[in-house]
């Protein structure tokens, strides 16, 4: 199709030129609409988990009832989202998603509960935020499927319950310990995400690479997923700054070596460490000389925030034996020791003769 456009200066001819190129943004955006999987089958990894979800979605298919709420905890990226839309399609329902600071008062989350339909699913993201009001909202409503309404106020206060429709509420936390007690035991169904295997996550770095129409060999895809801290959205992440280093540099496919190349440029280590990651280790190393430090003091010795350090860096720190967590605080091992090129001091290298 052509444009018809006129200059002025020009004869008065209609000019004709060629129609607009689609951006490729465009085209992308619409690849990684598909990056999530569609269903049960496709999700790789946490093989744990979904022997569990399948024994719990065929139970409910068969009793004809939704299914029982679910909390779902662990690092951020592991997917628990995904798996939640998932879990939507698998039961044919609606998926509702929403964050808990979204929901700061009482209507927000009534709302949400109102229009719920019988077997619809209410995706609450870090559930562990919610507000203390809106928490004893979602008491009756988990347990007897209705919604508890106070007008007035003082002594001629009266509540109105509202039935619901019977649905199912999904909570995602990071921290499943800040939960409180009553909020937790209210869920049917507990499950902790676990970080993903090498192998899997490079099955999941040559799929996206797919609907991206990324070329990558095998070994690419592995150098990605060694360095992706065992965190699927790091190695989406990852893959696509790895193709536009290999754009830029005019390579055909992302191998073994470009991927190298290109990771180090980012200052992703082999062992999936950043910049950060390596600073919180170093301040350990070098500024408390290997004594035990509190969460604090590291957060200021590094100038990141406290929460941040806690609930992104460590736990995969912690994962790999880098970070030890003491009564005393925090202390870097004699793996980070050795592999930020430093020779790890005696107490650290054998605390077996210590404890002795």
């Amino acid at each position: 199709m052509a444009i018809i456009s006129s200059r002025p200066g020009s004869t008065g001819e209609p000019e004709r030129t060629p129609a607009p190129v689609q951006p490729q943004k465009i085209l992308e955006d619409q690849h990684e609409d598909n990056l999530r999987p569609q269903g049960l089958e496709d999700y790789i990894g946490q093989k744990d988990l979904k022997a569990y979800l399948h024994i719990a979605i065929g139970a409910a298919k068969l009793r004809g009832e939704p299914l029982d709420h679910l909390l779902f905890y662990g690092p951020p990226g592991l997917g628990k989202t995904s798996i939640s839309m998932i879990l939507s399609r698998e039961m044919n329902v609606t998926i509702h998603l929403t964050t808990a600071p979204a929901l700061e008062r009482p209507r927000d989350i009534a709302g949400f509960l109102i229009k719920l339909k019988r077997g619809d699913i209410l995706f609450i993201d870090e559930i562990h935020r919610l507000a203390r009001i809106t928490e004893e909202i979602l008491y009756p409503a988990m347990e007897d499927y209705r919604l508890d309404i106070t007008t007035g106020k003082g002594q001629g206060a009266r509540i109105t319950s509202v039935p619901l429709q019977r649905f199912t509420l999904i909570g995602a936390t990071t921290r499943a310990g800040a939960l409180s007690s009553p909020l937790r035991d209210r869920f049917g169904h507990i499950q902790r995400l676990r970080f993903y295997e090498i192998e899997d996550l490079a099955i999941i770095v040559q799929r996206n690479a797919r609907l991206l129409h990324i070329p990558i060999d095998a070994n690419g895809a592995i150098e990605i997923a060694r360095r992706s801290r065992g965190t699927p959205r790091i190695a989406n992440r990852l893959l696509k700054r790895v193709r536009d280093y290999a754009q830029v540099s005019g390579e055909p496919i992302i191998t073994e070596r470009v991927a190298c190349a290109a990771l180090e440029l980012y200052q992703v280590d082999p062992r999936g460490l950043d910049w950060t990651d390596r600073r919180l280790l170093q301040a350990l190393i070098e500024q408390y000389e290997g004594r035990p430090t509190g969460l604090e003091a590291l957060a200021a010795a590094t100038g990141e925030d406290a929460q941040t350090i806690e609930e992104v860096y460590e736990p995969y720190l912690l994962q790999i034996g880098y970070l030890q967590r003491t009564a005393r605080g925090r202390v870097a091992s004699a793996e980070a020791y050795r592999h930020l090129g430093y020779t790890a001091p005696l107490q650290v290298e054998q605390p077996s003769f210590l404890d002795a």
